[in-house]
């Protein structure tokens, strides 16, 4: 994919998975909505959830972005990642992604619900800002004679601009 095709890939869909390190163990993994905010990348997320204790500790986070078809491809991206506490903010993430959840926009009528879930959740919002990614061009079996000639190659890291 050149940059334009992976800027879209990514404006293109809307699940992902948030990794980001632990204080210990290993790498944390969460599946997420996500919405773009011109070259951003807008996550929701409770105050005291895991991806947010993580942010504040390191702003590093990684976005595997899933393609929603089978067989799946992927585009991995690096963010440098920020936390904004506005409530407002955050109550008009959570109607984007609620409308993202159900494929149309969410009507006026329902802000006050999405409002006073993102007081009860303490919800905040992750703004991540790209600055590379990782793509393996895909390679799928769809038949026996695919495995003929199943190659695989290495990745390729490249700057989100």
């Amino acid at each position: 994919m050149n940059q334009q095709e992976r800027m879209e890939f990514v404006r293109s869909h809307r699940t992902a998975i948030f990794g980001y390190n632990r204080k210990a163990d290993g790498p944390s993994m969460s599946i997420v909505y996500y919405v773009m905010d011109g070259d951003e990348i807008l996550v929701s997320t409770m105050a005291e959830r895991g991806k947010a204790k993580a942010v504040r500790r390191n702003p590093k986070v990684s976005l595997c972005v899933l393609d929603e078809k089978w067989p799946p491809t992927y585009l991995q991206v690096y963010c440098d990642t920020a936390i904004e506490t506005d409530l407002e903010a955050a109550t008009d993430l959570m109607m984007r992604i609620a409308g993202v959840m159900a494929g149309q926009p969410m009507p006026d009528s329902v802000r006050p619900n999405i409002k006073q879930g993102a007081i009860n959740e303490q919800r905040v919002v992750l703004r991540l800002r790209p600055y590379q990614t990782f793509e393996t061009p895909p390679r799928h079996v769809y038949t026996p004679k695919d495995t003929e000639k199943l190659t695989h190659s290495l990745g390729v890291a490249l700057p989100w601009k």
